[in-house]
């Protein structure tokens, strides 16, 4: 796997390369908002400090949090049922 150079422009294709994702699932990440990408053209060109955001330790540390918290909300949600 090549590095990711943070200031460096990276098309869809070259990022479902480097992510080792879909077509699908870089549109998905893309309307979601996940990757945060400018449409140049109309093609989408997203920043290599976007890609590195995105697997970094840190994000996936976010994720765990995220998850969590909206676990006890649906767990006291049910309590009160």
């Amino acid at each position: 796997m090549s590095e990711i150079n943070p200031n460096e422009v990276y098309t869809t294709k070259e990022t479902e390369k480097l992510l080792k994702t879909s077509n699908s699932t870089m549109k998905r990440l893309l309307k979601k908002g996940v990757i945060k990408a400018n449409k140049v053209g109309g093609r989408y060109k997203i920043l290599g400090s976007e890609i590195l955001r995105l697997v970094s330790p840190t994000a996936q540390t976010k994720v765990i949090q995220l998850y969590h918290n909206l676990k006890d909300k649906t767990k006291k949600t049910i309590e009160k049922w």
